[in-house]
This record gives structure tokens, C-alpha cells and sequence, in this order.
């Protein structure tokens, strides 16, 4: 028979209804040429002294830091274009504190195993639900979870959600709002229960109880 030990023991946070509930988490809406200027925004204006922001391409992930540079932020880019070494000087800068912002992508983010990250942005919602959550593993206790999600990501929220089976809370940032897209042909498919944030709700149409009692009766023969 085994020994007993008094050692708790380990959590798991292997799937995603677990990570989701230890991951503090927040979502803005807001359109794709406002996420630059919205992250800055957030970034002067809260206590986000220091992030990870995880963009879709390398390119997004340059364009991005030279932005930020251009409103006097702290942040570097880091990617598989850069030598090795220059990522690892990067990571190292930022676990030092000498970076305040990091911005890079999935495969960088999980090659260099940076860990215990206390703010994570998700400047681009990936569009594999796993790899979301691969990020927020990523995550301290403690962290928080940001998504800049505009219209043209809708889908991959709808995926992710329905995985962990939770909303992510929303949060209006003063100055962006989203811009609302009433086209038909883009309205969510019959698979999609929920209807896309980022549109308006439409008015509900009068009950049909209603309308048969507006109707003419037929005179009797």
C-alpha cells in the first residue's frame, strides 16, 4: 500500500473550463483600424504596466511596436524572424522589467515557455481555440486576460466561448466604439445561437396572434 502524504495535490489546469475560471478575463469591442490607438489608450490610462500582446503575424507584431514606440511606450517585438538570441535578450529584458511591453506571436510565445505573465493581450483573437487557451496557461494566478476583438473576429470568439461554455465579459473603452453591422448576409448562421456582439438587436416583429386579429374576417356565404 502506497504511503499517505499531507502534499496537496497539483491542479490541473489542462482543458479549457479550467483555465477559464482561474483567468480573470475582459473583452473590447472595437473596429480593426482602432486596435493600435485603443491599446495605447489602455496602456497610459490603467495600471497595465507591463503585458504580453500576442498578434496573428509577425508583420502585425512590427507594425505594431513601432506604433507604440511612436507614442512613447516601451515595447519590442520579438518573432520568428529575429535571430534566436535576440529573442531570448528580449524575454529577458521583459521578466527583468526592463521592457514594459512585449509583443509577439503563439509559436514565439510558447518556444521561449514565458510564464507567471500577469497582463496578456490579445491584440488578435487566434482561430484555433486552443491556442486562446495556451495563452492564458501562460498566465499568473493572478493575471488578466484583455481580447481587442472587431467585427471580422466574431467567429473565433463564438468558438472560443462555446468551448470554455462562458462569456467573456465586456467592457466599453471611452472614445472607441465599434462600428455595428446591420448587412443580412452577415448575420450568424443557424449553428450560431447567439447573435455577434458588435451588432445592433433588431426590433422584434409583432406576434402573429396579433396579426391575425388585424386581418379581415371573411363575410359568410
Amino acid at each position: 500500500m502506497p504511503e499517505q502524504t499531507d502534499q496537496p495535490t497539483k491542479k490541473i489546469y489542462n482543458d479549457p473550463i479550467s483555465v477559464a475560471k482561474r483567468t480573470k478575463q475582459k473583452l473590447h469591442l472595437v473596429s480593426g483600424s482602432n486596435k493600435a490607438a485603443m491599446l495605447a489608450h489602455i496602456i497610459k490610462s490603467s495600471d497595465l504596466l507591463q503585458a504580453v500582446v500576442i498578434t496573428k503575424t509577425k508583420r502585425d507584431a512590427d507594425t505594431l511596436s513601432s506604433y507604440l514606440k511612436t507614442q512613447k511606450i516601451n515595447a519590442t517585438a520579438i518573432h520568428g524572424n529575429k535571430r534566436a538570441q535576440e529573442n531570448e535578450s528580449a524575454a529577458k529584458a521583459f521578466r527583468e522589467g526592463e521592457v514594459n511591453i512585449l509583443i509577439t506571436t503563439d509559436m514565439i510565445l510558447q518556444s521561449l515557455e514565458l510564464k507567471n505573465i500577469v497582463n496578456m493581450v490579445s491584440y488578435n483573437l487566434p482561430t484555433v481555440p486552443d491556442h486562446y487557451f495556451s495563452r492564458l496557461g501562460s498566465m499568473n494566478e493572478t493575471g488578466e486576460a484583455i481580447a481587442l476583438v472587431s467585427p471580422e473576429e466574431e467567429r473565433e470568439l463564438f468558438d472560443i466561448e462555446r468551448v470554455m461554455r462562458q462569456e467573456i465579459p465586456q467592457e466599453e473603452v471611452e472614445g472607441f466604439v465599434p462600428i455595428h453591422d446591420t448587412d443580412e448576409k452577415t448575420q450568424p448562421t443557424k449553428t450560431q445561437k447567439k447573435k455577434p456582439r458588435h451588432r445592433k438587436k433588431k426590433r422584434k416583429t409583432e406576434s402573429k396572434a396579433k396579426e391575425k386579429n388585424d386581418e379581415p374576417s371573411e363575410e359568410k356565404k
